[in-house]
């Protein structure tokens, strides 16, 4: 009996380099991977986000910024984001980031390291996959403030980028580079204070087990 073929991984791209977009999708498609291209965001935005299990995202698109493609996908979908952009700009980059994506790779990069990436983010998300009744989040986010069971928490600004970030991913693991990089006040030199801030926000928050070291990888909130 020949065994059932693995379902793909489908990949919603919106990237208005169509060449470009051809060569990143013969060479996913020896992975089982089956990428759909839209070189209008306000076509990909529509084109029903949530039956993707992945979204690879430029920047530099007609009509749209990715930056607000991203913005409106985070806010509307559970989805894991890929910024694969030319623009090389650390404050592209941070944003982007810093309003939801998960990853950014910039061009021109190879197709295998692509490969790679998407395999990373995909284990991560299945890791923090949720069941269908999830209570409602303890956690708002309001401006600049954190509120936690309906009391405004007191954080340095650190602490609430990082609160912040696990809260939009809550229930999956980010590594401490993506903490450390999404975060506007942190620098690359900051992986031993990440340790003492997340320490810090445990205590504000009551709950030692409420972020959860995930070894090899970064911190979870559960």
């Amino acid at each position: 009996m020949e065994q059932a073929q693995e379902k793909p991984i489908k990949i919603l791209m919106i990237e208005d380099d169509p060449e470009f977009a051809e060569l990143v999708s013969e060479y996913l498609a020896q992975f089982n991977m089956q990428v759909t291209n839209y070189e209008d965001p306000f076509l990909g935005v529509s084109a029903g986000v949530q039956n993707y299990d992945l979204l690879l995202l430029d920047l530099t698109l007609p009509g749209m910024d990715g930056l607000e493609v991203c913005e409106e996908v985070v806010r509307k979908y559970r989805i894991p984001i890929i910024i694969s952009s030319a623009r090389n700009d650390v404050e592209d980059k941070v944003k982007s980031l810093h309003i939801g994506a998960d990853d950014y790779l910039p061009k021109p990069y190879d197709p295998k390291e692509l490969h790679a990436r998407i395999l990373s983010l995909l284990r991560r998300y299945n890791k923090g996959a949720q069941p269908q009744n999830i209570p409602p989040s303890p956690y708002e986010i309001r401006g600049d403030t954190i509120y936690y069971q309906g009391k405004a928490l007191q954080l340095t600004p650190a602490e609430f980028d990082i609160l912040s970030q696990l809260i939009r991913k809550q229930g999956m693991a980010l590594s401490r580079e993506q903490l450390i990089n999404q975060s506007r006040v942190m620098s690359d030199s900051s992986q031993k204070s990440l340790d003492v801030i997340i320490s810090k926000i445990r205590a504000k928050l009551g709950d030692p087990k409420a972020i959860q070291a995930v070894r090899g990888v970064g911190y979870k909130l559960v």
